[in-house]
């Protein structure tokens, strides 16, 4: 699924970020997000779909990830952590657009593997921390994030481009992670 070089680099750099680290954080979130770009693209072309949706799997995976970082062992490296993440959010992406293909799951038995999370409680946290959030971004944030729609749909839906939607929503991770920065101290 796509390498990431220096995979302890990697796991440094969100231990830092998750000590609020701000620079540590941005160089994590760069370096992850050019590689869920061609795990996307991969994946996308695997199941014989286009790869117009990319970017939203992307998207879709980085908020995961922060959401989620506090789940992550900082005893373990990243790097399987971030591709459980990415398969997760992939699968969903095809389960959303009706793909429903076979996979023999003997065939990612290396990329499946995901520590074990408090869902419930982190499910009731996410729910918090949107609640934080101006209604517009958490609006863009629920809809691509858990409603899984495009960008593109929630640009339609709210009467804003596509272009106006991806802004917001990197406006709104970042007030999130302001806050849960806030809250961990």
């Amino acid at each position: 699924m796509g390498s990431l070089s220096d995979p302890e680099d990697l796991s440094a750099l969100m231990r830092a970020a998750r000590k609020g680290d701000d620079e540590a954080y941005r160089r994590l979130l760069l370096r992850v997000a050019s590689w869920l770009r061609t795990v996307a693209a991969r994946g996308l072309a695997a199941a014989g779909r286009p790869n117009a949706d990319c970017e939203d799997i992307v998207q879709e995976t980085l908020l995961a990830m922060h959401l989620k970082r506090d789940t992550w062992d900082e005893s373990q490296p990243l790097q399987p952590w971030l591709r459980a993440i990415a398969r997760h959010k992939l699968v969903d992406h095809l389960r959303r657009r009706g793909f429903t293909d076979h996979v023999d799951i003997d065939d990612h038995a290396d990329t499946l593997a995901a520590p074990a999370s408090a869902e419930e409680g982190s499910a009731l946290d996410t729910r918090q921390m949107l609640a934080r959030l101006p209604e517009r971004q958490r609006r863009i944030v629920e809809g691509i994030s858990i409603e899984g729609q495009s960008a593109r749909d929630v640009g339609v839906r709210m009467g804003m481009s596509e272009g106006a939607v991806r802004v917001t929503l990197h406006r709104a991770l970042r007030a999130l992670a302001d806050a849960y920065r806030k809250d961990r101290t």
